[in-house]
């Protein structure tokens, strides 16, 4: 096993697959993060405008540290600072988080659209190989990407946008997150879940896309 990039390069139709990864990766965690700040700014923070995170910038969302990280490894991160104590309403916090996870899930939706008008109007038009098949599996991974980027960050361990949701909703779990004990607790399930639950986070929207697929009778994006 290699650098990822080389690896990705050694399969078949390798240059599509790190083309649409990169863009889906870079794209979905920028509008995910952004859909935090466009939240918090409607509830009343305007820290995320005041620290210039409102921007396109992927080196302002992701910093140096997580672009290089995805450089290496094919994964990064992102963050949206917001100040809880500034947002309207009693559930501001809880809006806030849900809305990263929610612009997944709009962007999964937006490629399932895509896909199938790529399919249908590509048919029709008489597109042609490799042109036609290419950007069948470039919606097809931003199906599965946006699906597997909303359920991860879904998990309720903090970080993750699920865990600043539950601490926001129950109590007694914000005061275990909170204390010496519990912060080393999410510390290690955040790590166990980024370093080995990822074939089950991706098993949802990788079905997904392959159901669409078959429905449109589309090429399954992950092999005959």
């Amino acid at each position: 096993m290699g650098w990822w990039v080389e690896d990705t390069m050694s399969l078949p139709n390798g240059t599509v697959i790190l083309i649409s990864w990169v863009t889906w990766v870079i794209g979905s965690i920028i509008l995910h993060e952004l859909a935090h700040g466009w939240t918090a700014l409607k509830l009343g923070d305007t820290t995320p405008r005041d620290l210039g995170h409102m921007t396109w910038n992927p080196l302002v969302h992701m910093g140096p540290v997580a672009l290089i990280i995805f450089a290496l490894l094919g994964i990064t991160w992102g963050q949206m600072p917001v100040d809880p104590t500034r947002l309207r309403g009693r559930y501001g916090d809880v809006l806030v988080s849900i809305a990263g996870p929610g612009m997944n899930v709009l962007l999964a939706i937006a490629s399932i659209v895509g896909l199938i008008a790529w399919v249908f109007g590509g048919r029709a038009a008489g597109v042609d190989e490799p042109l036609y098949s290419n950007f069948t599996l470039f919606f097809q991974f931003g199906i599965m990407l946006n699906i597997a980027l909303a359920l991860f960050n879904m998990i309720p361990i903090m970080p993750l946008d699920g865990g600043r949701i539950a601490t926001s909703l129950i109590p007694a779990y914000a005061r275990f997150a909170e204390s010496e004990n519990g912060r080393w607790v999410m510390l290690g399930g955040f790590m166990l879940v980024f370093w080995f639950a990822g074939g089950f986070i991706f098993l949802p929207g990788i079905l997904l896309s392959e159901l669409v697929s078959i429905a449109i009778s589309a090429p399954s994006p992950f092999g005959p």
